[in-house]
């Protein structure tokens, strides 16, 4: 495992600090989106130090190319699946807090902040915040999903487009699994050990573009063919 490029932790004055946070953004062929997903972040409003790493799963576009046009970290995996490459760039990541955002999800100036300020005020340990789907206005339905079932769960979902949780806890209960749905089944592992929750007052907006491929029932029938498949696979979840 190599990383094509370094950075030093950012602030919002640019003085060079050890990162607080690591943001880990998966992508493979996601030419269409992840500069918009990368300018989010690194335009962040913030006073903390926080670093970004990008896991290229094997793009044979552009991908990697406009990645390394920012000031980030990127590595490869070569395509070995959603979880897997989460779990790379979360090898690389020096800060206390991983922040898992996907290369088609952008968030709000204020993100960094009101997340740490949640998740210091709660004292938990994972949290994800209030979305915006993008799309078809049957994307509503899974935003309002997102927004208002998955944290009323005895065991909330932490959708892994928006994914933030501390380093230690991450490790701890063993991070993203290589299974289908592998968010869910981190997510009920995580909080069958630690507290979690969802921060209501900050915003990250994902693409709905699965859900404008396929349909509201279509997208609905593959997460739950992958809900499946997971717990066929064996996870704890």
């Amino acid at each position: 495992m190599s990383a094509s490029e370094t950075t030093a932790g950012r602030g919002s004055r640019g003085e060079s600090l050890e990162p607080v946070v690591s943001f880990v953004v998966p992508a493979r062929n996601e030419t269409e989106y992840i500069r918009g997903t990368l300018s989010s972040i690194v335009g962040l409003d913030t006073a903390y130090a926080y670093e970004v790493i990008v896991v290229d799963g094997g793009s044979t576009d552009g991908t990697a190319a406009i990645a390394r046009e920012y000031d980030v970290t990127v590595v490869s995996d070569g395509g070995s699946g959603i979880g897997p490459a989460r779990d790379l760039g979360a090898d690389y990541a020096t800060g206390d807090w991983l922040a898992f955002v996907d290369a088609d999800t952008r968030v709000r100036a204020n993100y960094l902040t009101a997340m740490l300020g949640y998740v210091e005020t709660e004292g938990v340990a994972g949290a994800s915040s209030a979305c915006r789907i993008t799309g078809p206005y049957r994307a509503k339905l899974m935003e309002a999903t997102i927004n208002h079932i998955f944290p009323r769960l005895e065991l909330p979902i932490l959708p892994g487009f928006n994914c933030f949780v501390r380093r230690d806890a991450y490790r701890d209960v063993g991070g993203f699994p290589n299974v289908p749905n592998e968010d869910t089944a981190f997510s009920r592992r995580l909080a069958r050990s630690y507290d979690t929750g969802y921060c209501a007052r900050v915003l990250a907006e994902s693409s709905g573009r699965r859900i404008a491929d396929a349909g509201l029932t279509g997208t609905l029938w593959h997460y739950g063919r992958l809900d499946v498949a997971r717990i066929r696979a064996g996870s704890r979840g």
